[in-house]
């Protein structure tokens, strides 16, 4: 049985016989095998950014601002710039709230001090005596009025804070910039511990005059990570991202 020309290396094969593999054009692979993988790059995925590879959860993307997050795949790494703008935004609303606190609390120290005045009789020549023994009276009720409008704005700051980090992942100054903040290790939401801790480290340090406190705000731009941890996200375990 001849097969062409004997002196034609390439000549047909016998049917029948399996082709051998050759060095050209990549062969097709069967139906229902999975292509092998090359020796080139990898694939990129779909939805990653340009020049964004597949990596190992958990680790930076080269010098691009991307992360690669569990749970949620690759995500950008807030900016400083968009942190700062949510920070100011979170700081209007709560000063809001602190001057509606301390507008009503005030008005009532000055109403009860006022009440306490009428009760003596201008025309008395006691009656300077009588304003400055009435008012002691009634001092240490203005005194613990005082304490509970500072109680109140203090248990306000923690709630804003802390639970709408906790369990929605963003305060109102976050989701008005587009972030949000997740846990490194997950990619979920903070959580109730996590929450708390990220919160506390910036008030801990605000004992120290403030400086403190600033100092935690502005300790992502120290981190040489390159995820922009601030010294309560590292604490935490948690990561501010954009959505």
């Amino acid at each position: 049985m001849s097969f062409g020309d004997p002196n034609n290396p390439y000549g047909q094969q016998p049917q029948g016989q399996p082709q051998q593999p050759g060095y050209g054009y990549p062969q097709q692979a069967p139906q229902g095998v999975p292509p092998q993988q090359g020796y080139g790059y990898p694939q990129q995925q779909p939805g990653q950014p340009y020049g964004a590879y597949p990596q190992t959860p958990g680790t930076l993307q080269a010098n691009n601002g991307y992360i690669n997050v569990p749970g949620l795949g690759t995500v950008e790494i807030a900016s400083m710039g968009r942190r700062l703008g949510a920070r100011l935004i979170d700081g209007a609303i709560i000063g809001v709230v602190y001057g509606i606190l301390m507008a009503v609390g005030f008005a009532g120290i000055f109403g009860a001090a006022q009440e306490a005045a009428d009760k003596c009789d201008p025309s008395s020549p006691l009656y300077e005596s009588c304003v400055e023994a009435s008012i002691q009276e009634s001092s240490g009720g203005m005194m613990a009025g005082l304490m509970t409008m500072f109680a109140l704005v203090g248990l306000i700051t923690l709630l804003y804070e802390w639970l709408l980090i906790s369990f929605v992942g963003a305060t109102l100054g976050k989701m008005a910039v587009g972030l949000r903040v997740v846990k490194e290790k997950t990619g979920g939401k903070p959580g109730v511990g996590g929450g708390f801790i990220r919160w506390i480290i910036p008030q801990a340090g605000a004992l120290l005059c403030g400086i403190g406190a600033l100092l935690v705000y502005l300790s992502p731009f120290f981190d040489n990570s390159g995820k922009t941890q601030g010294w309560h996200d590292r604490a935490a375990g948690t990561l501010v991202v954009k959505k």
